[in-house]
């Protein structure tokens, strides 16, 4: 029906790290943010100046723990090994009748860790352990299709999957 209201919620999420679950160990994981640079233009006879993009900024998220534990800190610790990381969540979507579907959100990973925690302590709470990471490559998968996929090492970047640097790799030899 036309007009009618669809809402997405997305609530909850799991971590994997090279392929093992996480379940239960994370609580919260912030993804990076694909940020275009954009570079300044200004030409004589143009009335104005623009912005136009020249690349993406890094990569970087960070996952906060609910407390340590040694595989992860493991994993964490090596700045110089890549981990596959992998984010899984569900789509929930809402109308007037109530949920009317429910789809996978999937974010493939492959990260360096850059801050190893060795925990933040207070009487009476929990620990806290929060892992920096950067990213040399991203891939967003919603109900199989892919949406979003960047790889800075391979020069790929696809929206929807068409390659946007096709004729940029052609133009360079790469």
């Amino acid at each position: 029906m036309a007009g009618q209201i669809q809402i997405n919620r997305i609530t909850n999420a799991n971590i994997y790290a090279n392929g093992n679950s996480l379940i239960g160990r994370a609580e919260e994981i912030k993804l990076p943010d694909v940020a275009a640079i954009m570079a300044e233009h200004k030409a004589l006879g143009m009335v104005g100046k623009i912005e136009l993009p020249s690349g993406f900024d890094k990569l970087e998220g960070e996952i906060k723990w609910n407390s340590l534990y040694k595989d992860v800190a493991k994993l964490a610790a090596n700045p110089f090994k890549a981990v596959q990381l992998q984010c899984r969540s569900n789509i929930e979507t809402y109308g007037a009748q109530g949920r009317l579907q429910e789809v996978s959100l999937v974010t493939y990973l492959t990260v360096m860790f850059k801050k190893n925690p060795l925990g933040t302590f207070k009487q009476h709470d929990n620990a806290e352990f929060a892992s920096a990471f950067s990213a040399t490559y991203i891939k967003q998968v919603i109900d199989g299709e892919d949406v979003l996929e960047l790889d800075y090492m391979a020069n790929i970047f696809r929206v929807g999957g068409e390659d946007m640097l096709a004729d940029y790799r052609r133009n360079i030899g790469g």
